[in-house]
C-alpha cells in the first residue's frame, strides 16, 4: 500500500485535535530488538554511506581471510564504509575529502563502541516499525553503528521503540538531537532545514483548517530550540555558502558565523538604502560569504598542537599485551603500511581499533 502524502496524513491529524499533540502524543516503549532487524534511514542528515556485515563476514574481516580489494567486490562497497562485528573498514579512495569525513565518523563510532562494550547508553536510538517486520531508526545513527561493532548484527540491543513512524520525522529527528553538543555543525543546519520543509507544510495545512499557520514562537517550540537559536539557524541557512563551508570542516560558531553573515547583510543594505534584501543582492551576498569563508586562516597562535595519545588501557591484561606484543603482526585488518604516521589523527584512530580489538580478544579468552 503507497504511504500517504505528508499534507494527507498532517489534514488527518489536524482533523482530529490540536496540532501541538502531533509531537508530544507519541506513544512509545523501550525494548530489545536483534539488531539485524533495525535498517538505517539513507536520507537522515545523520546517516553516511555504510554496508553492514554479516558476522559470519566480519570474522573473516577480521581474521584477514579478505583483501580490501576483495572486500570491495564482494559487496560492491566502493565509497561507503564497511561495519561489522569488530570491524570497520573505510572504502572510499584514500586522500579525498570523503575519505576523510568518514575517517572523522568512524572515529567517533569507535569511541562510543568502547563504552558500550563496557556499559549501556544513557541515550538510546530511537526506531519505529516499518510493514515488513524491521525497524528504522529514527535518531541514533552512530549509537547504532557502535552497537553493530560491539554486538555484530545477530545479537540484540535496547533502543527506544515508537509505535508507529512519527507524523513529523525530521522535526523528532532535529528536536531530538537539537540540544546535543558532539554533533556536526553541517549535519545540524541540514537536519533544521529538512525539519522546517515539514513545519511549513504543517503550517499551510494549519492555514486551511484554522485560518492560521504557524508563528516563530510556536515553531520554535516544536524544534525544541528557543526562540533565539531558531533565529541563529534561520540566519546561516538562509546561504548554501555558509552550509558549503561547515560541509568541507569549516569549525567557526553559529555565534560567530552568524556575525559574518548579520555584516554582510548590513554592508549591502548601507550601500542601497534598502532593508529588504532582493534575490540578486543576496546572490550577491552568497559569492562574497564563499569568498570569505573559502579564504578563511586559524590563526597559528590558536591552533592546538597535535598529540599523539594512547588513550584508556583499563586492565593490567590489556597493558601486558600492548607492552609485550608486535601489534603490528596482529590481524588487527589495519592496514598498518597505509597509516601516515606523521598524522597523530590517523595513528591515534589505528590505535583505538587495536584497543577495541585486543579487549574483545581478551574477552573472548575467558572461561
Amino acid at each position: 500500500m503507497n504511504d500517504l502524502s505528508l499534507e494527507q496524513k498532517l489534514t488527518s491529524e489536524l482533523s482530529r485535535g490540536d496540532f501541538s499533540r502531533i509531537l508530544t502524543q507519541q506513544s512509545y516503549e523501550y525494548k530489545s530488538i536483534f539488531i539485524n532487524r533495525i535498517r538505517p534511514d539513507n536520507n537522515n542528515a545523520r546517516f553516511f554511506p555504510a554496508v553492514i556485515a554479516s558476522d559470519q563476514l566480519s570474522y573473516q574481516i577480521t581474521t584477514r581471510r579478505l583483501t580490501k580489494a576483495q572486500l570491495v567486490e564482494r559487496l560492491d562497497c566502493k565509497d561507503t564504509v564497511v561495519i561489522g562485528k569488530s570491524c570497520i573498514v573505510n572504502c572510499f579512495n584514500r586522500g579525498t575529502v570523503e575519505w576523510k569525513k568518514a575517517n572523522d565518523t568512524i572515529a567517533s563510532i569507535l569511541e562510543l563502541a568502547a563504552h558500550v562494550s563496557v556499559s549501556e547508553l544513557i541515550q538510546v536510538p530511537t526506531i519505529y516499525p516499518l510493514e515488513n517486520d524491521s525497524y528504522q531508526i529514527l535518531t541514533g545513527h552512530r549509537r547504532f553503528f557502535a552497537m553493530v561493532y560491539t554486538n555484530g548484527i545477530d545479537g540484540a540491543a535496547h533502543f527506544k521503540v515508537y509505535h508507529n513512524k512519527p507524523s513529523l520525522p525530521r522535526t523528532k529527528q532535529f528536536q531530538e538531537n537539537a540540544s546535543r553538543e558532539d554533533l556536526p555543525k553541517y549535519g545540524k543546519l541540514q537536519a533544521f532545514q529538512e525539519a522546517m520543509l515539514e513545519l511549513d507544510t504543517l503550517g499551510a495545512m494549519r492555514q486551511k483548517t484554522e485560518g492560521k499557520s504557524l508563528t516563530v514562537r510556536e515553531i520554535s517550540s516544536l524544534l525544541g530550540i528557543s526562540m533565539g537559536a531558531f533565529d541563529n539557524y534561520n540566519v546561516l541557512t538562509r546561504y548554501p555558502a555558509v552550509l558549503e563551508a561547515y560541509q568541507n570542516g569549516n569549525s567557526t560558531s553559529f555565534i560567530a558565523m552568524k556575525k559574518i553573515v548579520v555584516n554582510e547583510e548590513q554592508k549591502v543594505r548601507e550601500q542601497t538604502g534598502q532593508t529588504m534584501l532582493n534575490i540578486e543582492q543576496k546572490r550577491a551576498i552568497n559569492k562574497q560569504l564563499k569568498n570569505i569563508l573559502s579564504n578563511a586562516r586559524v590563526d597559528k597562535g590558536t591552533q592546538k598542537k597535535k598529540r599523539y595519545r594512547l588513550g584508556t588501557v583499563d586492565s593490567p591484561e590489556l597493558m601486558k599485551v600492548i607492552l609485550t606484543e608486535n601489534l603490528l603482526a596482529m590481524d588487527t585488518s589495519i592496514d598498518w603500511d597505509s597509516i601516515n604516521w606523521a598524522q597523530p589523527k590517523e595513528v591515534n584512530e589505528a590505535f583505538e581499533r587495536v584497543v577495541s580489538f585486543l579487549k574483545n580478544r581478551l574477552e573472548s579468552q575467558q572461561p
